[in-house]
C-alpha cells in the first residue's frame, strides 16, 4: 500500500480537570468545509449524546450514545468529561484497487474521554471524526486496572432521526441479506414489514421492528442519509431498532449462540458507526469515509492481488436445466465413500471437458479467469441438511480432472478460480482451510469464491455474529498467506474493510444475479444498492445476462430478468467491483458479438470515477477512467421508468477528440418487452460535449471512449 501525507495538522484545545464548570458546556466540531457541525455533551446523570447537523439542517437531533454489559457496570450513565482532544487531518493515500487511484481522507477529530466515578473512576473514550461527507464515531476501552474482560448484552447507540424520511430498507436480519428493497416512509415500515419478510433459506427476521444497515434515506428537505458501519471487527454486525412513532433508530447487535452480544478485552474498540449526508445524492456514492475510517493494510506485498474479469460454469446450473453440481443421483453421501461408485445423474456441469469449452471461450475473448462451481464432491445433499462434513476442498469428482483441466488453462494463459462452498459449516471449513489453499497453490489457483448457504455450524451462531465475522477475516488473512483472493457469498455485509485486507476484493451479501432466475428482481433494485450494500464494499453482482427471457431454455417456467440487454452492460459500470463476472453462458454473447465487445473493452480497476447524475430507486449514471490507460467508460441506469440522460464528457482532457461507441437501447425496447433490442453508435466527443441520452424502461446506457485517429473519426458526428 502506498501512501502519500499531504497535510496533518495537530492540536489540543481543551484540557480541564474533571472538577471543572467547563465541562457542562458541549463540545462542537465543524467540518472541513463547515457544513457539517457536531455536538457532544453530557446529559442528566451523565449520559453521553451527540447531534450532527448539515448547512444548519437537522441530521441527527439529541441522541444518546452507550453500551450495556453483563457481567460488568455498564457503560450507560454516571459519567464525567476528564479530557476532550481535537485534531485535525488531511492526507492522501492509494489504494490496491479502486474506483480512485488516490483517495483523500480529510476530517476533525473530536476524543472524548469519559470517566464513571461510581465505578473507580473507570473510563472510556469516544471518538468522533467528522469528514465532509459525514460522520464516523466509535467506543473505545483503553486497558485498565478496573477494566480487562467484559460481555456485551447490547449497544444503545441512537440516531434520532429529524423527520418521517423516506428509506429504502430490508428487513432486520441475523442470517441473510438477500432481500428486496421496500421504500416507503418510516411511518410505514410496520405495516410492510411481513410482506417484505419473504422466505429465503437461512434467515432469522429480528423479533422486533427492524432494519439492516447501510440504510438509505432523503428527507423531505432534501438531505440524503446513510447510516452504516466501518471496520467491523471482532464485533457483531448492527442492525438498527426501529421506532415508527417517533423516528428514532438505534443499534441492534447480532446475538451468539447463547444470546451474548460481544465479547471483549481491552484494549479494544467497536465498529466506527458511520452517518454519510449530504443534499445531492450524487455525494452520497461518491462518498470514501467508509474506506477511510479502515486501517491501512499491513500486507508487505500486494502485488499478488490484481483485477479479474472472468466468466464461469454458474448460470447455466440456474436456467439452462441441462446442468447440475451434483455428479451422482444419491442424496446420502458421506465424503469418506468412493464417489465413483455413484451412479451418475448425467447432467453435470464441472467436467473436464465441459472446463476447457469455457477456456477456450475465455481465451479467444480476453478474459482472465473462470469459475468452476460443483468440481468438488459432496454435492448430493449439501443444502438444507446443517450437516458439517459436508465438503473437503480437494477432492474431484470421477469426471473432473484438476491437473488437466490446469494445465490446459496455463497454456492458454486462463486463471481458474476455485469454489469453497462451506453450506455454513465453517468450523469444517477452517479445519481443512490450510489443505484447501495448499491445494489451490499446488493447482495454479490464486482466487477463490466461498460460499456459506446454510445455517451456520457452530450451531446456533449466525452469519452476522462476532464468531462468524472472525471467521470472514480469519479466512481473508489465512488466504493472504497463500496469496490468494477471496470473494465471499452470504457474508456479513461489508464495511470498508477491503482497505485493510485487499485480497478480500470482493463479496456477494445481498440479493444478486442469481434471484433473477428465483423470482426475479425489480427493474429498480441495482438503482438502490449502490446507495446501500456497495456503500460497504465491492460487489460480486455477477452481472451481464443477454437472454433475460428465460422461457428461452424451454423448462417449463416463465421467468425474466428484469433488464434490457443493455443495462446489464451498464453494471460493469454502475455496479463497482475489480472481480467482475460475464456471468451468462458463453452461447448468448456469441449471438451478440457487438454488444459483447463493450464487456470486453470495460476495465475493473480504476484512476478515477465521476458520479454524474443519481437518485435512488430511479436513477445513475457513472463514468470512470481505466486504470493506467487513456479510457473511459460509462454507465447509465433507470428503474422501470424511461429517462433522458445527461451525459457530460468534462473529464476528458482539454482540446482533444475522441471517440464514443455508445451502446443504447432501441426506442421500442423495456425490460419486459424487446429487452434484447439496442443500437451501436460511434461518434466524436470532447470535454465540452453533453449527450442526451434515451434510456428505456428498466433499462441502461453504456459508452466506452478512446483515442482515435483521423481516419478512425472521418464521417462520425460530433457532440
Amino acid at each position: 500500500m502506498n501512501f502519500r501525507l499531504k497535510k496533518i495538522r495537530l492540536h489540543a484545545l481543551f484540557l480541564f480537570v474533571c472538577a471543572s464548570p467547563l465541562w457542562m458546556l458541549a463540545q462542537e466540531i465543524n467540518s472541513p468545509n463547515k457544513n457539517l457541525v457536531l455536538k457532544f455533551e453530557l446529559r442528566e446523570n451523565g449520559v453521553p449524546s451527540y447531534q450532527l447537523t448539515y448547512k444548519g439542517k437537522p441530521v441527527i437531533k439529541p441522541s444518546t450514545l452507550g453500551i450495556e454489559t453483563k457481567d460488568v457496570a455498564s457503560f450507560i450513565d454516571g459519567f464525567s468529561i476528564t479530557n476532550t482532544t481535537q485534531t485535525a487531518v488531511d492526507v492522501n493515500w492509494d489504494p490496491v484497487m479502486g474506483e480512485q487511484k488516490t483517495i483523500r481522507n480529510n476530517y476533525n477529530e473530536l476524543l472524548v474521554t469519559l470517566a464513571q466515578a461510581k465505578n473507580n473512576n473507570r473510563y472510556i473514550r469516544i471518538r468522533f471524526r467528522l469528514f465532509n461527507d459525514g460522520l464516523g464515531f466509535r467506543y473505545e476501552f483503553p486497558k485498565q486496572n478496573d477494566l480487562n474482560y467484559f460481555v456485551i448484552k447490547e449497544e444503545h447507540t441512537e440516531f434520532q432521526l429529524a423527520g418521517d424520511h423516506k428509506i429504502f430498507w430490508i428487513p432486520g436480519d441475523y442470517d441473510t441479506n438477500e432481500y428486496a428493497y421496500t421504500t416507503s416512509k418510516i411511518s410505514e415500515i410496520p405495516s410492510l414489514m411481513k410482506k417484505a419478510t419473504v422466505e429465503i433459506n437461512s434467515q432469522f427476521p429480528i423479533k422486533n421492528l427492524a432494519v439492516q444497515t447501510p440504510s438509505m434515506m432523503k428527507s423531505s428537505d432534501g438531505l440524503y442519509i446513510n447510516i452504516h458501519e466501518a471496520a467491523l471487527i471482532n464485533y457483531p454486525a448492527m442492525s438498527l431498532n426501529v421506532d415508527a412513532t417517533t423516528f428514532k433508530m438505534s443499534s441492534h447487535l447480532t446475538p451468539d449462540a447463547v444470546g451474548n452480544k460481544g465479547y471483549m478485552q481491552t484494549d479494544a474498540q467497536t465498529p466506527w458507526r458511520t452517518i454519510v449526508v449530504s443534499d445531492k445524492a450524487t455525494d452520497i456514492l461518491a462518498s470514501k469515509l467508509i474506506l477511510n475510517l479502515n486501517e491501512p493494510t499491513s500486507y508487505k506485498d500486494v502485488s499478488w492481488i490484481k483485477p479479474v474479469k472472468y466468466i464461469g460454469i454458474w448460470w447455466e446450473y440456474f436456467v439452462a436445466g441441462k446442468s447440475t453440481w451434483a455428479y451422482g443421483k444419491e442424496n446420502n453421501v458421506k465424503l469418506n465413500q468412493d464417489f465413483t461408485k455413484l451412479t451418475p445423474n448425467g447432467k453435470h456441469g464441472a467436467t473436464t471437458e465441459h472446463a476447457k469449452e469455457y477456456i477456450d471461450f475465455a481465451a479467444k475473448n480476453g478474459f482472465d479467469a473462470i469459475l468452476i462451481e460443483g468440481w468438488n464432491v459432496g454435492w448430493e445433499d449439501w443444502i438444507n441438511n446443517w450437516k458439517e462434513e459436508v465438503f473437503d476442498f480437494t477432492t474431484a469428482y470421477p469426471d473432473f480432472d484438476v491437473k488437466a483441466v490446469h494445465e490446459y488453462a496455463a497454456a492458454k494463459g486462463v486463471k481458474i478460480i476455485m469454489h469453497h462452498e462451506t453450506s455454513g459449516a465453517a468450523t469444517n471449513y477452517e479445519r481443512r482451510l490450510d489443505r484447501a489453499f495448499e491445494f489451490m497453490n499446488a493447482n495454479g489457483y490464486d482466487a477463490v469464491k466461498t460460499g456459506y448457504v446454510g445455517k451456520i455450524i457452530p450451531r446456533g451462531e449466525h452469519h452476522d455474529g462476532q464468531w462468524m465475522v472472525n471467521h470472514y477475516i480469519h479466512v481473508a488473512e489465512r488466504a493472504a498467506d497463500y496469496k490468494i483472493m477471496i470473494d465471499s457469498h452470504e457474508a456479513v455485509r461489508p464495511t470498508g474493510l477491503n482497505r485493510t485486507y485487499p485480497n478480500w476484493v470482493a463479496q456477494e451479501s445481498a440479493r444478486g444475479t442469481e434471484f433473477e432466475a428465483m423470482g426475479g428482481l425489480a427493474p429498480e433494485h441495482t438503482t438502490i444498492l449502490p446507495f446501500t450494500r456497495l456503500m460497504g464494499g465491492p460487489m460480486d453482482y455477477t452481472p451481464g445476462i443477454f437472454q433475460t427471457d428465460l422461457t428461452y431454455y424451454k423448462t417449463g417456467g416463465n421467468q425474466r430478468v428484469n433488464t434490457t440487454l443493455v443495462k446489464q452492460l451498464a453494471y460493469y459500470v454502475t455496479m463497482y467491483s475489480p472481480l467482475q463476472m460475464a456471468a451468462d453462458i458463453p452461447d448468448n454473447y456469441n449471438r451478440f458479438p457487438d454488444a459483447f465487445q463493450f464487456i470486453k473493452d470495460v476495465a475493473v480497476d480504476w484512476d478515477n470515477s465521476y458520479i454524474l447524475e443519481a437518485e435512488p430507486g430511479d436513477y445513475i449514471t457513472i463514468a470512470r477512467k481505466a486504470k493506467g490507460k487513456n479510457e473511459w467508460f460509462v454507465g447509465g441506469i433507470t428503474d422501470e421508468n424511461a429517462r433522458t440522460a445527461t451525459i457530460a464528457f468534462d473529464y476528458l482532457p482539454k482540446g482533444k477528440k475522441y471517440i464514443a461507441t455508445v451502446y443504447s437501447d432501441a426506442k421500442d425496447a423495456s425490460w419486459n418487452e424487446k429487452p434484447q433490442n439496442y443500437t451501436i453508435q460511434k461518434i466524436i466527443v470532447t470535454s465540452k460535449s453533453v449527450l442526451k441520452q434515451y434510456i428505456a424502461p428498466g433499462g441502461g446506457t453504456a459508452i466506452s471512449i478512446k483515442e482515435g485517429n483521423a481516419s478512425e473519426m472521418k464521417g462520425l458526428k460530433k457532440i
